[in-house]
């Protein structure tokens, strides 16, 4: 089993432990398997937020550490490896349980943990790209235990945003004279994919857009090295996991059509969008979020932004979390007292 690893303490001034703080890692057993969950807040008391990193298979862990840590002082924030990522990445893990429905599951075992251990009913779920997916299904089936949803680079109908991120790696290809980039997402074809065939257009598209340049590499190396939760080494594993789970589930998420399964929602609806994402592209996010029937829903738009905008544009994004986001977190979380 990988390395527990543990988190710092909140302290005060003087090094005191600040009283009702929580920090804390442990293995919780979902779905009959030990995943690894980390919980973090300088108050109890505030709502819940529930991270649902992307992929699937592609822990954050490290990246909201990095970027986000601010989140702590007014939210309790449950980080989260789901099966078949990061830290509960084993690869003796059975390929039949790594489905959409399991991670479902999942989830809601993860919410009862987490609202019996910090005494809360409800919990407001942020979903990262494919997670965008498994907290839009999780909230659509579970409203009396969401009280806000927040999807950032939200997923809508699958095959259409493959379809329309694929076109824009082949023209960056073909406009930036690599040829070598052309042949290799010629080879793959036309979504849908494989596991092994997004890995390649993901990782075109890096190329080609620039996320591979040594500045970039630079601005993730430093968190990597700052992690209090992960060693570097753990990095290798960051990598294995998310191949490992893209080759065993790619073909069912990329089939989600969120319009037909999720066509409403029964709480408040943030939606996080960067402007120059191109694996999650805008423009199909918000045919979804245009239909979606939810009580309130509210587009804000991270104009410097590619596929993480809390790396991307952290400053933003925690603002919009403490300022936008919080009060009606805070007010349904009151509410369900």
């Amino acid at each position: 089993m990988p390395n527990l690893g543990h988190t710092p303490a909140f302290r005060g001034p003087h090094g005191e432990l600040v009283s009702g703080s929580v920090a804390e890692v442990r293995w919780v057993e979902l779905g009959g398997l030990d995943q690894w969950v980390m919980i973090r807040g300088e108050n109890i008391t505030n709502p819940v937020l529930i991270l649902l990193h992307g992929g699937p298979g592609m822990s954050e862990t490290s990246m909201f550490r990095g970027f986000n840590a601010v989140l702590e002082t007014r939210y309790t924030v449950v980080y989260w490896d789901q099966r078949g990522a990061g830290k509960s990445f084993d690869p003796d893990t059975p390929v039949s349980s790594m489905t959409v429905e399991q991670f479902i599951a999942d989830l809601d075992e993860l919410v009862g943990y987490v609202c019996q251990r910090l005494g809360k009913q409800k919990v407001t779920l942020f979903g990262h790209s494919w997670g965008s997916q498994l907290g839009c299904l999780y909230a659509a089936r579970f409203p009396d235990r969401v009280a806000v949803y927040v999807g950032c680079a939200q997923i809508g109908d699958s095959r259409r945003g493959e379809a329309r991120s694929y076109a824009i790696a082949l023209d960056a290809a073909r406009r930036a004279g690599n040829r070598k980039a052309e042949r290799e997402l010629l080879a793959i074809g036309p979504p849908p994919h494989d596991g092994k065939g997004v890995w390649i257009e993901r990782l075109w598209l890096n190329r080609l857009e620039g996320a591979m340049k040594p500045k970039a590499l630079w601005k993730l190396g430093r968190v990597l090295l700052a992690d209090k939760e992960h060693s570097v080494l753990e990095a290798v594993t960051t990598f294995r996991a998310l191949r490992w789970t893209l080759e065993a589930m790619w073909r069912e998420v990329t089939d989600l059509d969120l319009p037909a399964r999720v066509p409403a929602l029964q709480m408040p609806a943030f939606f996080l969008l960067g402007r120059k994402d191109h694996w999650v592209p805008a423009d199909a996010s918000m045919a979804y979020i245009d239909a979606l029937i939810a009580p309130s829903k509210q587009v804000i738009w991270f104009e410097e932004s590619s596929h993480e905008m809390f790396v991307d544009e952290p400053e933003k994004f925690n603002a919009t979390m403490l300022e936008v986001v919080l009060p009606v977190a805070r007010a349904r979380d009151a509410g369900a007292r």
